[in-house]
């Protein structure tokens, strides 16, 4: 409902929205009707006062200002609407984007600038030495598979990197505060009965426990050693010189790696 003086000061004389207002709004009692959600009516206002106005960020809401706009007949707000859209249909924005490293110095700049955690996948399928196991391409896809799919489920809260020219054939690392957390290795020799073989595993238990664990650092990045210690493996128990013993937690890194030398042969029978 809208109060009323018993005039519409603020429509301009002779149009479109005015023939609207006194030919489709019902008085009562000093009181105008308007049929419409309230969500815009604010703008709608500020623009028959100012002649402009600040437009929504949004397209969403772009689109139901423009109808609005076009219910109450201002068809220069109409236009406004209209030109935006056009603006922002020009301009595509990505919904996830994956940065590829071109070099050691543009990874350190990225994960030192990030303020969110970083989960990092590097695959260079041209490293290996040996043939692959029978496996190890579909599990190589599978890693990148499941890559894909968790930059989807966390973006906006993780920074998701690609590496392609690094020394492993499949490695995961996991960051937090700009620290090197944990990493998952994929790949193992495997003694076949001729020759080695490269083996690639597909992990993907191990990944999204680590993952999970980055998540801890979303907070903003304040060095806090309790978190750091709390999701990083303690070192071994033996002896160690007061030198060792005063390193910093930074140094410390959770590595997984799969067996690197195994018996175990995964091609099937006859090959």
């Amino acid at each position: 409902m809208l109060e009323s003086s018993g005039n519409i000061q603020t429509v301009p004389k002779g149009s479109h929205c005015q023939v609207l207002f006194w030919n489709k709004l019902q008085f009562a009692h000093s009181w105008i009707l308007i049929d419409r959600c309230g969500k815009h009516f604010g703008t709608i206002l500020n623009y028959l006062r100012d002649d402009t106005i600040a437009l929504p960020k949004h397209r969403q809401e772009i689109k139901e200002l423009m109808a609005e706009a076009k219910y109450y007949l201002i068809q220069g707000l109409v236009d406004m609407c209209q030109a935006a859209l056009q603006d922002k249909k020009d301009l595509y924005e990505p919904v996830c984007s994956i940065p590829i490293i071109t070099s050691p110095k543009e990874e350190e700049r990225l994960i030192e600038s990030s303020l969110k955690p970083v989960v990092k996948l590097l695959y260079n399928r041209s490293n290996n030495k040996y043939s692959y196991t029978s496996n190890s391409d579909d599990n190589l896809l599978k890693n990148i598979e499941l890559f894909d799919k968790l930059s989807l489920r966390f973006n906006g809260r993780v920074l998701f990197i690609k590496d392609v020219i690094g020394d492993e054939i499949c490695c995961w690392s996991f960051y937090g505060q700009g620290r090197k957390l944990a990493e998952v290795c994929c790949t193992s020799i495997v003694y076949a009965t001729e020759k080695k073989q490269t083996k690639v595993e597909f992990p993907e238990a191990r990944i999204y426990e680590e993952t999970l664990n980055v998540l801890l650092y979303e907070t903003p990045r304040v060095p806090d050693n309790s978190l750091l210690e709390a999701t990083s493996r303690s070192r071994s128990q033996a002896s160690h010189s007061e030198d060792d013993e005063g390193f910093e937690l930074r140094d410390r890194v959770r590595r997984i790696h799969v067996k690197r030398y195994s018996t175990y042969d995964d091609r099937q029978l006859g090959h």
